[in-house]
């Protein structure tokens, strides 16, 4: 975790625009609560009567700075930063919903409570039920289907078992010991589909600024070592000290010891429920912790980052491999079994049950991804999520968002087939504490649905969470399985909502005891490309009443190509910065789900290679967008606009600050039209890489300015 003297930008003062000096946040303020050193009370007065997303073009642009550059051991949380310490161990600057949340009451009305749970009558014909496959877990159960209706012919795997058919030891896919496998039939599917040949994954092989490269080939490779005999030792990752640091050796003395040395009897994957339970070891990446166990929530998703056809015992090699999304391409990263230990415990990520090495091999690809394990040092847990997903992902704080607001969020989230994590802070002084209440502080619980129902204070809007213990640890309080208010449910609308007083870690809570008892919430956005590989690995679609439609670009800030022009602050320069052209349409095919004329946008701009680049000294820089609606003749042929347009431009839309974290994002919603997007630095000369991603639920054709 970092504190304010992690970050070395500081604001000077531009008097080019008379008394407009640029705004920016002083994080000593208040403790951490980000107070206004500009003008900016002055200017919302000079300019309220400035339409919703219109800025006047002197607008200074201001510098936010973020929580990423280090953090403290896991037992070194400062106080003052515990009331923002979320379960991914990181601290997240205050997010600014007027900008992540502008237009989200669109379609609902007045944007009232009401309104809303009126809307969802409206989506949902009278039942008041919504979700999607991927949320409510119910490609499970059409697996299942394919399964007992033998509508999926098994060529490489016994559907009872998981095991391989034919293979000579009986493979079980991860490794239970001679116990029941715990295989999903999502996994199962998956598995035999690779196996057979049914599916291929199309990945690039992992190539690092900071590694030597070797285009390693997992099954390659893996074949070659059991034909010599021999266990693999990773040559582009070696157990070296160059792997474990690159500026702060550990404090104790490592031993790169592979599992079979560790103990006897060895597991990928323990019982079912141990995936679940990751423990964080001596490496400050409990944001790494938090998104493999959002991850493990959707099979579908889990085994696109651990392919099922690797064991410690059928073909094994020492060799392993884990598939990451990496800024917009899925890579093939391969690593040995060499983990560190120390006194012959693993010193990193690891499970309570010691014979369990899923954990300790994902934390060793994923650090071999950056460069180093120090290089996982202080993040965010939307970060990895990404990575782990290819979804782009949207944090936010729950005790500052406003209610409506998030609800509409949730049910558009829904529709568009996204995925929702929540999670309360975790005590720095006890892993995983649990409540009173049954919830479970540090602990990542899914969204799974949402329903309006009869209760004793009238219509009520409840949550289905889902905590991925799958036990009786449960929430304990009104709307808790079996608690006196289903009482007021009528039985057509349980039978309905499925409902079941099970311990299985599911339950159902009101949506304002949710507010109030969790504190973070992300929403993982799917793309097309997304849903599309889940069919081709499974052979199961999801369908979502719209779905997004994206578009994804690279660019660079480069001072040799005059390309790196700074933030609106600096007008003559801004507009050297790249610049992206996007149309915007609603048709009969793709239409808004909000049915009111307009579109949803999320934008985002990730800057590349910054944490693997730490090595070498550098680290994220202060980013941001601006968004210009334009009119098709002021594009042309595809040119870039230059500085008179920018002189009176208006802008549609705009990153809330500028802040040194990978990624910045903003949700908006616009009518149909053209716009120019331009990311930028905020300070001009700074060089970088970045990706735009932008989603919408309209049509988007979108090409680089030149």
């Amino acid at each position: 975790m970092s504190s304010s003297d992690d970050n070395d930008y500081q604001q000077e003062e531009n008097d080019e625009y008379g008394d407009g000096e640029a705004d920016y946040y002083d994080e000593e303020q208040d403790q951490g609560n980000y107070v206004d050193q500009g003008n900016q009370e002055g200017y919302e007065e000079e300019y309220e009567d400035q339409p919703e997303g219109d800025y006047p073009p002197d607008e200074q642009e201001q510098y936010h700075p973020g929580y990423h550059n280090q953090e403290a051991e896991p037992e070194e949380v400062p106080v003052m930063a515990q009331q923002q310490y979320d379960a991914g161990g990181e601290v997240h600057p205050p997010l600014s919903f007027d900008g992540l949340f502008k237009g989200a009451l669109d379609g609902f009305g007045g944007g009232t409570m009401g309104d809303i749970v009126g809307t969802i009558g409206k989506i949902t014909g009278g039942q008041g039920g919504i979700s999607n496959m991927l949320a409510s877990g119910g490609l499970e159960g059409l697996a299942s289907g394919l399964i007992a209706n033998a509508a999926h012919q098994f060529l490489g795997v016994n559907p009872e078992t998981g095991k391989i058919i034919g293979a000579i030891a009986g493979n079980i896919i991860f490794n239970l010991g001679g116990k029941d496998n715990s295989l999903s039939n999502i996994g199962k599917i998956v598995l035999d589909n690779l196996i057979s040949g049914k599916y291929h994954r199309k990945v690039d092989p992992f190539v690092s600024p900071t590694l030597p490269s070797f285009n390693l080939d997992f099954h390659a490779e893996r074949e070659k070592c059991l034909r010599e005999r021999r266990l693999f030792e990773d040559p582009e990752f070696p157990p070296v000290d160059r792997s474990l640091y690159y500026s702060n050796p550990p404090k104790m003395r490592i031993e790169w010891k592979r599992p079979s040395v560790i103990i006897l009897l060895l597991f990928l994957l323990h019982e079912f429920y141990c995936r679940f339970d990751v423990v964080q070891g001596a490496l400050g990446d409990c944001w790494l912790l938090a998104a493999a166990a959002n991850l493990t929530l959707r099979d579908e998703l889990f085994y696109r980052v651990v392919p099922p056809d690797q064991s410690f015992t059928e073909n094994y090699a020492g060799i392993f491999h884990f598939q990451f999304w990496r800024y917009g391409k899925w890579v093939d990263v391969v690593i040995d079994d060499l983990l560190p230990t120390h006194n012959g415990k693993l010193v990193y990520m690891h499970s309570p049950e010691s014979n369990s090495f899923w954990s300790a091999l994902l934390e060793k690809a994923y650090a071999k991804l950056y460069g180093s394990y120090e290089a996982l040092k202080g993040g965010s847990t939307a970060e990895a999520l990404e990575d782990f997903s290819g979804g782009l992902i949207e944090y936010f704080d729950l005790h500052e968002a406003p209610k409506e607001q998030l609800l509409a969020l949730l049910v558009r989230g829904f529709q568009m087939g996204s995925l929702f994590g929540c999670s309360i802070d975790a005590d720095p002084q006890e892993t995983e504490a649990r409540l009173d209440n049954g919830l479970v502080r540090g602990h990542a619980y899914s969204i799974t649905a949402l329903q309006t129902v009869n209760g004793p204070h009238g219509e009520t809007v409840l949550l289905r969470i889902r905590n991925p213990w799958g036990n009786e640890q449960e929430w304990n309080g009104a709307w808790g399985d079996g608690s006196s208010e289903w009482n007021y449910v009528t039985a057509d609308q349980k039978h309905a909502m499925n409902l079941s007083f099970n311990a299985d870690g599911e339950f159902w809570m009101s949506f304002d005891d949710f507010l109030r008892e969790f504190q973070r919430m992300e929403n993982c956005n799917l793309g097309p490309e997304v849903l599309d590989e889940i069919h081709q690995m499974t052979g199961l679609s999801e369908t979502p009443k719209s779905a997004w439609t994206n578009f994804m670009a690279d660019g660079s800030w480069q001072r040799a190509l005059g390309t790196a022009g700074g933030c609106r602050n600096h007008i003559e320069t801004f507009p050297h910065n790249p610049q992206f052209s996007t149309t915007i349409t609603i048709n009969g095919s793709h239409s808004s789900v909000e049915q009111d004329g307009k579109v949803t946008v999320i934008c985002a701009v990730l800057q590349k290679y910054r944490r693997e680049l730490r090595v070498r000294g550098l680290d994220t820089l202060p980013i941001g967008f601006v968004v210009y609606p334009v009119n098709r003749a002021e594009i042309g042929y595809g040119t870039k606009l230059n500085g008179n347009f920018f002189e009176h431009a208006k802008t549609a839309a705009k990153s809330p600050s500028f802040v040194d974290l990978r990624e910045v994002t903003a949700r908006f919603r616009v009518p149909p039209g053209s716009y120019v997007i331009v990311p930028s630095t905020f300070e001009p000369n700074e060089e970088a890489e970045f990706l735009l991603r932008v989603f919408s639920s309209g049509q988007i054709q979108a090409m680089t300015l030149q």
